[in-house]
């Protein structure tokens, strides 16, 4: 994903998000266009989403654009299936943050508030 001609890059490692100060990284985000997010166990992407609080800003978020292949896009739906678990979350569920809905065909719907 980094080789798609980005005018700009900037990594931001989630497990690290709780020690930076958060008026820091919050501006990073609001300022960025586009959110890159990657594979791996959607959720443990997702807990570590809602430690410091990423979970929460997303749907303020309204003109910035989400690309999450695999993990990176199941983590957004409400849930994404105890079949897909492989990391336990301290809570336990397969609950995420439920930021969009599924639409037909494939599609992603973003929640308006």
């Amino acid at each position: 994903m980094c080789e798609l001609g980005w005018k700009s890059l900037g990594v931001l490692e989630l497990t690290a998000l709780p020690s930076i100060d958060e008026g820091r990284w919050i501006s990073w985000v609001r300022e960025t266009d586009v959110l890159l997010v990657n594979g791996g166990d959607a959720l443990y992407l997702c807990h570590w989403m809602r430690q410091p609080g990423l979970a929460d800003l997303l749907p303020s978020l309204r003109e910035t654009v989400w690309v999450g292949p695999s993990a990176g896009s199941m983590v957004m739906p409400p849930r994404i299936g105890e079949h897909f678990v492989g990391w336990q979350p301290p809570a336990g569920g397969d609950g995420t943050p439920g930021t969009v809905d599924v639409v037909s065909e494939g599609h992603w719907r973003l929640f308006s508030s």
